[in-house]
Formats: C-alpha cells, structure tokens, sequence
C-alpha cells in the first residue's frame, strides 16, 4: 500500500502564489506516475498535473505556464508549485498514485479575487 499526505493548502489572493506538498510512504516503489488532482465544488475531479518516470510532466490546459510539477525522489516527495492564482483554481488539490490508484486526503486551496 501506499500513503499520501498533502500539504501546503491555504487562502491566498488572486495573483498570488502556493506550493503544495506530497510525501509518499509504503510500497513506493512500485510508484512511475504521480499526479495533482483537484475538485472545486459541484464539479468533477480534474487532472491538473502529471509527472512520470524521467521527469516527463504533462499539465491541464488552464494551469499551463502558471503551475509546475515536480519531485525529488531522495525524499519521497511531489510538488506543486502554483503562480499567479485565480478565483478559478479555488479547489480541493489532492495529491495521487497515477499508477495504483491511491490518493491522498486533499488540502483546500482557495483563491479570492
């Protein structure tokens, strides 16, 4: 098994910035893929960001130039970096194992204008 812990959530202002956290502990090595969730309310879970094996990263259309994925494998642990916020990014950002399916508990980002 695997478990997730985010960190890093908080109220911020529109233009500003937040970087969440993703430490991973259990069966990690069986992790390639490792992914940013978020789910505003009243809406579906969304992909926002993706990093694979040999640090290939892939992003949601909307957060393309503003966010930044990453990882450093030494400590287990992903990241988030998210620049000039909007309203829109308002979201419970949930921090996940692309290839086994587990998630963490979420951390709420919100974004005032």
């Amino acid at each position: 098994q695997v478990q997730l812990v985010e960190s890093g959530g908080g109220l911020v202002q529109a233009g500003g910035a937040l970087r969440l956290s993703c430490t991973a502990s259990g069966t990690i090595f069986s992790i390639n893929a490792m992914g940013w969730y978020r789910q505003a309310l009243g809406e579906k879970r969304e992909l926002v960001a993706g990093i694979w094996n040999g640090d290939k990263t892939s992003y949601t259309d909307s957060v393309k130039g503003r966010f930044t994925i990453s990882r450093d494998g030494a400590k287990n642990k992903i990241y988030l970096q998210m620049d000039s916020l909007k309203p829109e990014d308002t979201a419970v950002y949930y921090c996940a194992d692309l290839d086994n399916g587990y998630w963490g508990q979420g951390t709420q980002v919100t974004v005032s204008s």
